[in-house]
């Protein structure tokens, strides 16, 4: 399906759809939808599902309630991102608090930021990880998650202290290992009482 074929406003209520889904992990009411797109009644919005229900963007489960279907629209820009919160900042060095206070939700393109899954946004500080291409004042576009591989750079959290580091296994220690170009920065280890927030999975570079 070409995205000529939805309506400015069908267009308008799929990107609502996406953003709600990533932030909240459930489909809106109908209700809700309605008010925060700007209908007084919730019949407008009761249409417009009708309608992406017809054109095989939504689909109703069972139970009635209703499933988002990704489509081939995405060559619409104004369907192609959705906005994610920036949280704060974090270092990458020593471990430094990282204040969950969203500043700013910045559109990110949903081949990025891709749907089922919930990310936010660090600013980084510091320069533990700039061989991983991980400078002072780059955005971090984190996936939300509590594992990780070997390998993966993720943001720990340590005694409510947040860090960006490498994620390493070794049995029962946990490694996290600085990538700098300074040798001052070195490896910190741990046992398992440490929680893993995100993995970080794309750098937007400072402009």
């Amino acid at each position: 399906m070409k995205d000529n074929e939805f309506s400015q406003i069908e267009l308008k209520a799929i990107r609502y759809i996406r953003n709600f889904l990533m932030h909240r992990g459930h489909m809106p009411a109908i209700r809700k939808m309605g008010r925060d797109l700007g209908y007084s009644s919730p019949r407008s919005a009761s249409m417009i599902i009708e309608k992406l229900l017809m054109k095989g963007v939504l689909q109703r489960k069972k139970d009635n309630s209703l499933r988002f279907i990704e489509t081939d629209i995405d060559n619409d820009f104004r369907a192609q991102t959705v906005n994610i919160p920036l949280v704060g900042t974090i270092a990458c060095g020593v471990p430094t608090l990282a204040e969950e206070n969203i500043e700013a939700m910045i559109p990110v393109s949903i081949k990025l930021a891709k749907p089922h899954h919930k990310y936010f946004l660090l600013k980084a500080s510091g320069d533990s990880m700039n061989k991983k291409g991980i400078n002072s004042g780059d955005l971090l576009l984190i996936r939300q998650q509590e594992t990780a591989d070997n390998g993966d750079v993720v943001v720990a959290l340590i005694d409510d202290s947040a860090t960006v580091k490498e994620f390493y296994r070794k049995g029962d220690t946990i490694v996290l290992m600085p990538k700098s170009t300074k040798k001052t920065h070195q490896p910190i280890l741990l046992d398992r009482d440490f929680k893993i927030q995100g993995v970080v999975v794309a750098t937007i570079p400072k402009s």
